[in-house]
């Protein structure tokens, strides 16, 4: 048994309280000649108020009872009787007594309180906990429905076009035809089932990207590498994306060499790009850039649109996080595994508003080779 349910048994608690009682009794026996009564009865106070604290009302009015009777035989003349001479020692003890029985009674009230506010504090911390719980549920189940929702759009859409152009041009071929297409007609269907399947894997390319770095896996074997190619890898790859957008490249002559993985910071480059066209006005310009500046070279990408709002251009890092009004344009992925493939190549990538204030623009810097 350890001691603090040693100290929570009835007779131990009652024990206790009577054995100070009868502790100070003793010590000021001995010291009698050199102390007074009201030394004594502060004493025999002091012992009463811990025996409620600690150990409950009843304890304490057992020591309160105990403390009158040694306080009166041994501290109030005549000694060792339970006669009181003098009147003044008379009120001395009746004062006494009832400080010591109201003393320990508000000193029990106020541990009862104690403890009840202690339960009623756990009891509310239990009650938020279980809250919070259901809370988070509820909104974990929301981001699922959400995701499966925007997953399914992005699967269905470009398989429903392929479908409708496969159908057509099944309709318009063998020996019952129901749909005539000449070969410009024919080329545009073919034009439209290239297109949406390289959409399709884009998209299933970017769920597994974003995989790979939420397992930590994103690359991060940088070698280096030259920011001219890795700008124009990405426009190459872009180039049936850009559609009537205007694109302009401004880059520093004969910027340093980076220390990253060229794949994988190209791959940044372009899901930057493919942003810019999704989220600016036909017609518009694209600026592609790029700077050295101190220990990093800065490479950004700005366009035309409508820009991030203040409180979002660092919440649309995370996942699934889309400004209002782009429910349509993707998951919202794309900037969450940017950032993932910059931070694991010791860079930072951030987003502010675009030149006037106008558009977005999103700037990458990335460590000189060799620092």
């Amino acid at each position: 048994m350890d001691l603090k349910t040693t100290l929570r048994s009835r007779p131990m608690r009652y024990g206790f309280s009577v054995a100070s009682v009868l502790l100070v009794t003793f010590v000021f026996t001995l010291l009698r000649d050199r102390t007074n009564a009201t030394t004594v009865a502060l004493a025999f106070l002091v012992m009463i108020l811990s025996s409620a604290t600690f150990f409950g009302r009843n304890p304490a009015l057992v020591a309160s009872f105990i403390a009158m009777l040694c306080f009166n035989y041994f501290f109030l003349p005549p000694f060792h009787t339970f006669t009181i001479g003098d009147p003044e020692n008379l009120v001395a003890w009746a004062a006494f007594t009832l400080t010591a029985i109201i003393a320990g009674e508000l000193s029990a009230y106020a541990r009862r309180r104690a403890r009840e506010s202690e339960r009623l504090y756990a009891e509310l911390q239990a009650a938020f906990e279980s809250a919070t719980e259901a809370e988070a549920l509820k909104q974990s189940e929301k981001l699922k429905s959400a995701l499966l929702d925007a997953v399914t759009h992005d699967l269905r859409t470009p398989l429903t076009s392929i479908k409708a152009a496969v159908t057509t041009l099944l309709d318009s071929e063998g020996g019952h035809r129901t749909i005539e297409l000449d070969g410009r007609e024919r080329a545009e269907f073919l034009d439209i089932i290239n297109e949406e399947t390289d959409r399709l894997n884009r998209f299933i390319e970017s769920m597994v990207e974003l995989a790979r770095v939420e397992a930590g896996v994103a690359s991060n074997a940088g070698r280096l590498a030259n920011v001219e190619e890795i700008v124009f890898t990405a426009l190459d790859r872009a180039g049936r994306l850009l559609g009537d957008h205007k694109v302009r490249i401004d880059l520093e002559p004969e910027l340093p060499l980076i220390h990253v993985d060229a794949r994988a910071i190209a791959e940044v480059v372009y899901n930057l790009i493919d942003n810019a066209v999704k989220y600016s006005p036909e017609g518009s310009l694209i600026t592609i850039s790029a700077k050295a500046h101190g220990n990093v070279v800065i490479i950004s990408v700005m366009d035309e649109g409508h820009g991030i709002p203040e409180e979002l251009r660092e919440r649309v890092f995370e996942k699934f996080v889309r400004v209002a009004g782009d429910h349509a344009k993707g998951l919202g992925i794309g900037l969450a595994i940017a950032r993932g493939i910059v931070e694991a190549q010791n860079g930072i990538i951030t987003a502010r508003p675009g030149e006037n204030g106008r558009g977005t623009k999103v700037i990458l810097r990335l460590p000189i080779g060799g620092e």
